[in-house]
């Protein structure tokens, strides 16, 4: 009977120790429940509110938000309007420029006291004097050339004052397109 024992008691300490690795197993298995429930723990994140409270929550952002919006659009358009006129006065400039470039060009070299061509005219007025007419004398010759380069300055004068003039009427126009094109894109 001790051999039937033994062999019981052999059978008993084999479960015993396979029910200790099957616990050791479980428990290297199960120790991460702790953690891994309060991961999967459901939480609200979003709360629902109602309709009713979102539309005022965006008509309070929003009338937070626009007027500086406008304000700021305000100014872009004020920028973008003296870059403009900027523009057009610089435009109004090069014609200008450009016109006593191409007067300077023609007229004053050709009125200049000692150049040749001055003094060919001036020899052939007072060759056509001596034809019938009287000659041109020194004092005449010098009133005739002010009062040329006098009428130069005047037509000069004109000039500058017509292109002032395109250039308001430019500014004019613009400025009374743009509430015009202001109350368009209000319509839409």
């Amino acid at each position: 009977m001790a051999s039937s024992l033994e062999g019981c008691v052999q059978s008993l300490r084999s479960s015993m120790q396979l029910l200790d690795s099957s616990l050791n197993i479980l428990d290297s298995g199960v120790n991460d429940f702790p953690r891994l429930a309060k991961v999967l723990q459901i939480t609200r994140h979003f709360e629902l509110i109602s309709e009713s409270d979102l539309h005022s929550a965006q008509s309070a952002l929003l009338s937070e938000i626009r007027p500086e919006v406008d304000s700021l659009l305000s100014r872009v358009s004020n920028y973008i309007d003296k870059l403009e006129r900027r523009e057009q006065s610089l435009l109004a400039k090069y014609d200008l420029n450009e016109g006593r470039l191409n007067r300077d060009s023609t007229g004053p070299s050709a009125f200049r006291p000692n150049s040749r061509a001055s003094q060919s005219r001036s020899q052939s007025r007072s060759r056509v004097g001596e034809g019938g007419g009287k000659p041109m004398s020194g004092l005449q010759e010098l009133k005739y050339k002010q009062l040329r380069q006098k009428k130069e300055r005047l037509s000069y004068a004109v000039e500058t004052l017509e292109l002032q003039a395109k250039q308001r009427e430019r500014q004019l126009r613009m400025s009374m397109a743009a509430p015009h094109q202001f109350l368009d894109d209000d319509q839409y």
